[in-house]
């Protein structure tokens, strides 16, 4: 057998398969009752009504043909329970965790575009190349506090104040109720009295 042969038949095989698949048998109907119950394609479907994820995807990964798209959305009770996820997934937070972190990964590009604009003022761009790089950052966001201070005054007689706080300097705020506070005042935070 010549090449010439070889490829003529490779092409029957070829459209005998295309054929095979366009004629292929769409999945049954799907069992309603068991995805009302199932976690996973409910919480898909949530996420599907609140833009999280496409129909496409929510179709393909279940291998849905349109006819049972179609009976799905008209079952009262799958609405209802896909419903009642949504209300649960707003009350936990994780339907605006999900959002928002669709717009954070969305960010890094926004920011690039700022910072490689030359038409863009300079100091946007340094706070978008500061953004970029507190992303980059797959650290710790912040330290713990571990550092502390202890100060202790003996006034003689027995009076004697301890005030214990974070090395961290105070705000202007804090600093100037501690200074206009009269020193055994109770109730300042961090101030014992012996």
């Amino acid at each position: 057998m010549n090449a010439q042969d070889e490829i003529e038949r490779l092409r029957e095989e070829v459209a005998e398969l295309r054929k095979a698949l366009g004629e292929r048998q769409q999945l049954s109907t799907p069992n309603l009752p068991a995805l009302r119950d199932n976690f996973e394609f409910v919480t898909d479907c949530a996420r599907f009504s609140e833009n999280l994820i496409s129909e496409q995807a929510v179709r393909k990964k279940y291998h849905f043909s349109e006819e049972a798209w179609e009976r799905l959305g008209q079952d009262d009770a799958l609405v209802t329970a896909i419903e009642a996820e949504k209300v649960r997934r707003i009350r936990s937070g994780a339907a605006k965790r999900e959002k928002a972190q669709l717009h954070v990964v969305a960010a890094p590009d926004v920011l690039s575009g700022i910072l490689m604009d030359p038409k863009a003022n300079a100091k946007h761009r340094i706070d978008s190349a500061k953004a970029l790089d507190d992303l980059a950052d797959n650290g710790p966001q912040a330290a713990a506090e571990q550092d502390r201070v202890i100060v202790t005054i003996n006034l003689g007689g027995g009076d004697v104040f301890r005030y214990a706080g974070s090395a961290k300097p105070l705000s202007p705020d804090d600093a100037k109720k501690l200074i206009e506070c009269e020193p055994r005042a109770r109730g300042v935070p961090g101030f014992e009295v012996d």
